[in-house]
């Protein structure tokens, strides 16, 4: 797609939104697996839910729109899920393990709270109220996983992984 104006640039986005959760909600039961502490399971468990909703929300937004969601393979969600795949799949105390996957997380978290805050800023510039509306919805989610996952880190997790030898 010839990037050559903001409803273009909106759209490759969410192009790429979608594949990279489509690429998270592949690999988040991995996760969950590989997990020893419960609420942390819980919580990865919970996230794919929103995970696979917020995809469905994407599909919505293309709705009778001149582009559809797939053709496009999400090259930094790849690398996120390599990177935390190798984590998830390490030898080693399982509390160490379990910080070092929140991170992976969050880092994942990250990418998806910077693209949901373009994708909304571009919706709203292109009078796309309905859409910044359904977006907003998944950028609140990121936004209160990656809270989720600091407060299990700092209340607990990593004090968890600093126990170990």
């Amino acid at each position: 797609m010839k990037l050559d104006s903001l409803e273009k640039l909106y759209y490759d986005q969410l192009k790429d939104i979608h594949s990279a959760e489509s690429q998270f909600a592949a690999f988040l039961p991995v996760a969950a697996k590989a997990v020893s502490a419960a609420p942390l399971k819980k919580a990865i468990e919970h996230h794919l839910g929103e995970t696979k909703k917020q995809r469905e929300r994407i599909e919505q937004l293309f709705e009778g729109a001149p582009f559809k969601p797939g053709g496009n393979h999400c090259d930094a969600a790849a690398g996120l899920i390599g990177e935390a795949r190798e984590i998830a799949s390490s030898d080693g105390d399982a509390r160490v393990r379990d910080a070092a996957i929140v991170c992976a997380l969050q880092k994942v978290e990250h990418y998806e709270i910077g693209t949901y805050g373009c994708l909304r800023a571009y919706a709203k510039l292109l009078g796309k109220e309905g859409d910044a509306k359904v977006i907003e919805k998944s950028l609140h989610e990121e936004m209160s996983a990656d809270e989720s996952l600091s407060e299990m880190a700092e209340q607990w997790l990593n004090a968890f992984a600093m126990a170990a030898h």
